[in-house]
């Protein structure tokens, strides 16, 4: 915005002083608008022919939050919080007109105002924690005299949003208008003309129980799993009992100056603006996407029934085939077991069961699909059953409809091969759940055109996924750089470490579950069978250990046989004597003494195996910004957002201990694990390998 155009305007209202924020696109709280913000209401305030204030905002919403363009800078004043202590000190009543969402400095203003009305649809919300912050200008000391600590705690932990309903009946809003709220707003203020303004901060923080709340923010610290702005947040709330709310936000200043420059703060707003960045794909520039309104799945096993949920769950009529009447059945029964299975837990009553399920139907033909604006397959992963499918698809569906695969392995353009018309084939690639899972692959293929991406990356969209684009190569993106992973873990098996000093390892470095442990809980046998499939193709020189093949051989494949890295035995995960033998021979076969690991040599080795693929996809343009590759790991394979991803952490290692690990298995474990050029050149220069990703 011009710098010369002032954000902030003030008009008279006859007594009635309306100040409108209008710093598009959100209103948000930039230096500018703390600035003029706190100038008009110290100059409203003591203009006598003003007895009271409306602060609104133009455009589509109330201030939704920090100025994005600050993040990681030194504020410059005055801070939000100097602009909310303003408000709140004005000597005339202030109002609060919020529509849109009013989140983070936003809500923090409506705090700080005397009266607050609301618009039915706009939301209210203190998400800091979700990028690692603690609320900073007062949100964790007024909220709590309003609605009391649990309540506060709650909302600052979680993020979440308030809706209207909810903050009328906490007590938050005065008012709840239906029509235009700025004009509610002018009329409220009125009725205050003349009256002593009523201030959040003179209020206490309503009784409550310390031994309810120290449980509480125990809870938090749980739920955080390592996190760490959660349960700072919550102790501030507590702090609100015993301080003024001058003191209270000195220690939310603290608190944040802190956070704010840790590396969990840094990780979180590392893939808070990566997720803005993965929007942005190029080549769509003049894409027109085309209106999808039914789909079909081909297949209705595991993946197929998820997908067929997630679709149904975002308003698409969706028809799914299966090959026969027995097939049909099951998964008619899958489909309507997940959707049962969310009524248990509460998150869907009957009524809205009821309708979702009637958008699905179920067919034992291919030919239900000739209506279908969008076709995806989720059958066996196998290339001849997919060719033959495409092509029979081809042959049904309309010219202008679209083919999607949901390969994880294949090579995506041999089944395109078997269409006619490959333009409109586009690979989503979709994570088990399919139906909770937010990662969504879209892999662009050699002749996908532009409307077909576009398309399919607004169908993500509309599936509340996020969709990250992946040029082809086996595995795509987070498969390929996983096998490295995988294959490092290995690798330290046969050097004598056991699967509990690397789940230990990488638990303790933040990961929910370890490599080992995911791997039998997923299942052994898939990894076996691709292993099988490549074997002709694999390299000789290339470094293979074969201790998973063992334990397959002998039908060990996890959880689901009662052993496969571990054993276990009634639900109790215990180490398996077979796996300690094998790795005991394995140890012995390769003649090397047995290494002696340190959780940060885990740590380090792993993250470099997987920035060392991932440079490696960069490169090729399989992705577009290393940032991209870590929000695959975070919303994909359980890594935590406060970590920030594998390329992120690989930065913060720095480049030259990757370097020196990554020649290591270079020396060591044969071909593949060569340096790529960008890691090599930021060692010589001590520069972030991955810029994109900081």
């Amino acid at each position: 915005m011009n710098a010369d155009v002032p954000v902030v305007r003030s008009e008279l209202r006859g007594a009635i002083a309306l100040v409108t924020i209008d710093n598009p696109p959100v209103n948000a709280a930039s230096l500018a608008v703390r600035t003029e913000l706190k100038t008009a209401i110290e100059r409203l305030g003591n203009q006598p022919d003003v007895g009271a204030i409306v602060i609104a905002c133009a455009g589509r919403t109330f201030t939704a939050g920090a100025d994005i363009r600050e993040f990681g800078k030194p504020l410059v004043p005055p801070i939000l919080f100097e602009t909310c202590a303003a408000i709140e000190a004005c000597p005339k009543p202030v109002v609060a007109a919020v529509h849109g969402t009013a989140l983070g400095g936003g809500f923090e203003i409506a705090l700080a105002s005397h009266a607050r009305l609301m618009k039915r649809d706009a939301r209210l919300g203190l998400p800091e924690v979700k990028i690692g912050q603690a609320p900073g200008a007062g949100g964790t000391q007024r909220l709590p005299r309003i609605i009391g600590l649990a309540k506060t705690i709650d909302v600052v932990t979680t993020g979440r949003m308030i809706a209207a309903d909810e903050a009328l009946s906490l007590g938050i809003v005065d008012q709840v208008v239906d029509n235009d709220v700025v004009d509610a707003a002018l009329a409220h203020a009125q009725t205050l003309v003349g009256t002593r303004p009523t201030r959040t901060c003179d209020r206490q923080v309503p009784p409550f129980d310390q031994a309810e709340i120290d449980q509480v923010i125990k809870d938090v610290d749980k739920r955080a799993r390592g996190q760490q702005s959660p349960g700072e947040a919550a102790r501030l709330v507590l702090a609100a009992a015993r301080m003024s709310v001058p003191e209270g936000v000195a220690l939310e200043r603290e608190v944040f100056a802190r956070l704010v420059v840790s590396q969990q703060g840094q990780a979180l707003r590392h893939i808070f603006l990566a997720e803005r960045a993965a929007a942005k794909v190029d080549g769509l520039e003049n894409a027109k996407p085309i209106d999808i309104r039914h789909v079909g799945v081909a297949g209705a096993g595991t993946m197929g029934a998820g997908i067929a949920v997630a679709l149904a769950d975002a308003g698409y009529k969706v028809t799914v085939v299966e090959r026969d009447e027995a097939a049909v059945a099951a998964g008619r029964a899958r489909i309507e077991g997940l959707y049962a299975r969310l009524q248990k837990s509460g998150r869907l009553d009957e009524a809205s069961l009821r309708e979702r399920l009637s958008r699905v139907e179920l067919a034992g033909t291919l030919q239900a699909f000739a209506p279908c604006d969008l076709v995806i397959e989720a059958v066996f992963d196998d290339l001849e059953v997919k060719r033959t499918l495409f092509g029979a698809l081809s042959k049904i569906v309309r010219p202008d409809a679209i083919l999607a695969t949901n390969t994880s392995y294949l090579n995506p353009d041999f089944i395109a091969d078997a269409a006619t018309n490959p333009q409109r084939i586009i690979g989503m690639h979709f994570f088990a759940p399919a139906n909770v899972m937010r990662l969504l692959e879209v892999v662009r293929m050699a002749q996908t055109s532009p409307d077909v991406l576009a398309t399919a990356l607004a169908v993500a969209r509309k599936l509340r996924k996020l969709a990250i684009a992946s040029g082809v190569c086996p595995g795509f993106i987070g498969n390929r750089i996983y096998a490295m992973y995988r294959r490092q873990c290995e690798y330290m098996l046969e050097e004598g470490a056991q699967p509990r000093d690397i789940d230990d390892a990488m638990e303790s470095f933040g990961l929910p579950m370890g490599p080992f442990r995911v791997f039998d809980m997923s299942g052994l046998e898939i990894a076996w069978a691709q292993r099988k499939r490549l074997a002709p193709t694999r390299d000789p020189r290339e470094r293979y250990v074969d201790i998973a093949d063992q334990l397959c051989e002998q039908g060990h494949f996890g959880q689901k046989t009662g052993a496969g890295w571990y054993r276990y035995d009634n639900g109790v995960r215990s180490d398996h004597p077979l796996v300690r033998e094998l790795i005991d021979k394995a140890v012995t076969r390769r003649g090397g003494e047995r290494t002696t690991f340190t959780a940060e040599d885990i740590r380090i080795r792993l993250i470099a195996a997987m920035a060392c693929e991932g440079a490696k996809i960069l490169r090729e343009g399989i992705a577009a910004r290393a940032s991209d590759i870590d929000l695959v790991f975070v919303n994909g394979y359980g890594w935590p957002s406060w970590l920030g991803g594998p390329m992120f952490q690989a930065d913060q290692i720095g480049a030259k201990r990757i370097l020196a690990e990554i020649e290591q298995m270079q020396t060591r474990d044969g071909p593949g694990w060569e340096a790529d050029a960008v890691i090599v050149e930021a060692a010589q220069s001590r520069g972030p390998m991955f810029p994109a990703a900081l």
